[in-house]
């Protein structure tokens, strides 16, 4: 059996490299600045004062444990590369953005804490959230540009099940998820939340960070599904993330999909070994399975003509089965 690349170099270093450099660094700043630190440095605040405080290193190596676990677990899956490309695209988002969180807030606690006797009264920067939520989807983003599909793509020998669908060999195209109404009213209620929550606490902080993490949860709520001589293709984040080729497609299928009995809720889903669902709403569903054992579930209300379509490419790829004579003697 062919064994394909294990691990995407980008995938590592982003998703890897960049969370353990993050956590390496909080502790160098730490130990750089021990000596301009109080022994005794706030950790947490309760409204506009702290209320909890623990000793420099002691806090240096509580932000580490969770950079690396929290968000070095979240987007080391962009390591693996023979996992869904489009998941290992969110998960690197996800992970990334806590991470810059995280990291930032934990510098910036340091540097307003410097050269201080006494911190019982020292104002948490809550706009170092923002900044860090921001700094973290940048470089998510800029690392999912460099992941790369290294799953391996055995080609399916028969023409798919007679008994499945069959429609015209034609260019199917549909948008899974919000459409451009919902795409404005989600923006507008998250934008609307940020705004009042800038109001309360007199600064804008939060809009800066609302909007990254509104762009992320739409680009994971709007899919461009594409269905043509090629196979089939899923576009979000302005980039393809899901490209099965009709060499591998085994056969599809129209299945009624219930988002949280089949997958446990909405979004991109996982469910068992290699099926995936890209899953936005109950009803009708293209379900399509490969040669390499992965399915692929996107809800749709074009199931039927994409189905019919990818059999159809399917049987077009391939030479009909002949039927076997017995040899004369």
């Amino acid at each position: 059996m062919t064994r394909g690349r294990i691990f995407d170099p980008a995938g590592v270093a982003f998703g890897v490299v960049v969370p353990l450099v993050a956590a390496g660094l909080g502790l160098a700043l730490t130990r750089f600045w021990q000596s301009r630190l109080p022994a005794q440095i706030a950790t947490h605040w309760s409204t506009d004062r702290p209320d909890e405080f623990s000793e420099p290193m002691s806090s240096a190596w509580l932000f580490a444990l969770i950079i690396v676990l929290i968000g070095g677990g979240c987007c080391g899956v962009a390591a693996l590369a023979q996992a869904l490309l489009l998941m290992r695209r969110a998960m690197l988002l996800i992970g990334l953005s806590v991470v810059g969180v995280l990291s930032t807030l934990q510098i910036v606690t340091l540097w307003i804490q410097l050269d201080k006797t006494d911190v019982s009264d020292v104002e948490l920067p809550w706009a170092a959230i923002s900044v860090g939520v921001a700094l973290g989807c940048v470089v998510g983003a800029v690392g999912s540009v460099f992941l790369k599909d290294y799953r391996i793509r055995p080609a399916a020998v028969e023409r798919p099940d007679a008994k499945l669908p069959r429609g015209s060999a034609h260019t199917v195209r549909d948008v899974a998820g919000f459409g451009r109404v919902g795409t404005i009213v989600f923006a507008v209620v998250a934008f609307g939340a940020a705004g009042l929550a800038c109001r309360a606490v007199g600064g804008i902080w939060p809009l800066v960070a609302a909007f990254p993490v509104v762009v992320v949860l739409l680009a994971l709520m709007r899919f461009e599904v594409i269905v043509d001589a090629s196979g089939l293709r899923v576009r979000n984040f302005g980039l393809t993330s899901i490209d099965i080729g009709i060499d591998e497609v085994t056969g599809a299928k129209v299945v009624h999909v219930n988002p949280f009995k089949d997958f446990g809720g909405w979004g991109l889903r996982s469910k068992g070994h290699r099926r995936y669902g890209i899953v936005t709403h109950t009803g009708p569903g293209v379900e399509v399975s490969t040669a390499g054992g992965m399915t692929v579930t996107i809800t749709t209300q074009s199931a039927d003509a994409m189905a019919g379509a990818l059999n159809a490419f399917a049987d077009d790829h391939r030479p009909p089965v002949r039927a076997s004579h017995p040899s004369r003697g």
